[in-house]
């Protein structure tokens, strides 16, 4: 017997104070007892970092739901929280700096939930900045995919230092992450990385959400 996906609406210790969170389950098969226990052994799991607070980004974000979903119908535990000063989370604003604090913790409670799993870190826009730069440092974390990762607005030099396997996700037709530059970036690195354009994509992606989680479904498959 399988039983459907859910959604758990938690709050994270974080370094400002509280972070508001949803953790996606996966569809599972029930357990004999009735309890949760199947949940407690997927093959990795996910965090999905948001775009810019002060833009109007939150854990809601119809590009972060959708690669939050095409995760857990991957089969892994995803988890959506809000960045410091926005939603329910505690604290302000920090241009990037405290948020990756934010991050931390995150992947914390993932480690903490689910002891010795692998970690896939993900974010659109601000949100790829952030997942990149601290999952490319951060030994909990395998695998990257930075959704419209902004290389036209912030500096993305710290890859050249990352080994793990990284995707990257960018709309053909976005000014604030020209494609060109994504490619540029990609051919530059040591350790490669992969590009995946989606065809007539401005930076939210409008009419191709769906594209989006099939390319994030695709990443997924690979862990």
């Amino acid at each position: 017997m399988i039983r459907g996906a859910r959604i758990e609406s938690l709050y994270l210790a974080g370094p400002a104070g509280r972070l508001e969170a949803v953790l996606k389950h996966p569809p599972v098969p029930a357990s004999p007892a009735g309890d949760d226990d199947a949940r407690a052994d997927p093959p990795a799991v996910a965090v999905v970092c948001h775009p810019h607070p002060l833009f109007g980004g939150t854990l809601h974000n119809k590009v972060v739901h959708a690669a939050a979903e095409a995760l857990a119908r991957r089969g892994l535990p995803t988890l959506r929280f809000n960045f410091r000063g926005v939603g329910r989370s505690a604290g302000r604003h920090d241009n990037g700096r405290g948020e990756q604090e934010d991050l931390g913790a995150a992947l914390a409670f993932l480690e903490e939930r689910y002891p010795g799993r692998k970690i896939l870190a993900a974010g659109y826009s601000f949100g790829a900045f952030v997942a990149l730069a601290v999952g490319c440092a951060d030994e909990r974390v395998v695998s990257l995919v930075a959704i419209a990762a902004p290389v036209g607005v912030y500096p993305f030099g710290f890859l050249r230092a990352c080994r793990k396997p990284l995707v990257l996700i960018q709309g053909e037709a976005d000014p604030l992450a020209p494609l060109p530059l994504a490619l540029a970036l990609a051919a530059a690195l040591p350790a490669g990385a992969r590009v995946v354009p989606i065809p007539g994509a401005d930076h939210a992606f409008r009419g191709r959400l769906d594209l989006v989680g099939q390319r994030v479904e695709e990443v997924a498959a690979s862990l």
